[in-house]
């Protein structure tokens, strides 16, 4: 049982990696889409990097008081959330907006699951634990490679990467018992 859960954690941090490396592999496109200068991006990414850091300085409270599992489900949930907002966004202020829960998401997820496996599983554990960011983070820009092809197609990869994070959602709901 511990080999199977190790696997819906690494499951969980392949998923982590996902929406890290996809703003920055479409974002020629989308900045076309929206009519906005090219730096435009570098502010989307400090939203969700300043969205991360909260959440991750907040992490001990929140993990103490609801759990590693239910943190990282709700957390999975506002991920999703957040790239099925950036699928539809009808503007750029939208993307900005939704930039917030996917930082919250991704920082509660990674500081939740990194103390987790620190605490009941081996060393070893944490390095494959980062090696499946990894995974996530390159196959990201994989996934969403189809639909670099014009003008609107990047929502239709966002909406694949909100769906795998939804699947996720699913899993961890199911295995929330577990934790």
């Amino acid at each position: 049982m511990a080999t199977f859960f190790l696997i819906i954690i690494y499951l969980a941090f392949i998923s982590l990696g996902l929406p890290d490396s996809l703003l920055g592999a479409v974002w020629p496109i989308m900045q076309s889409d929206y009519d906005a200068p090219l730096e435009t991006a570098g502010m989307i990414f400090m939203v969700i990097a300043g969205s991360t850091i909260v959440s991750s300085l907040m992490s001990g409270k929140v993990l103490a008081r609801f759990g590693t599992g239910k943190v990282t489900l709700v957390s999975c949930i506002l991920t999703a959330g957040a790239l099925l907002g950036f699928a539809v966004s009808p503007s750029l202020i939208w993307l900005i907006l939704c930039a917030i829960p996917l930082g919250i998401g991704g920082g509660s997820v990674d500081s939740g699951l990194n103390n987790y496996v620190a605490a009941h599983y081996k060393a070893h554990h944490m390095s494959w634990l980062h090696c499946f960011w990894g995974v996530g983070a390159t196959l990201g820009p994989m996934i969403m490679a189809p639909f670099n092809t014009g003008q609107g197609a990047w929502r239709q990869g966002y909406l694949t990467v909100a769906g795998i994070q939804l699947g996720l959602v699913i899993i961890l709901f199911v295995t929330l018992p577990l934790w």
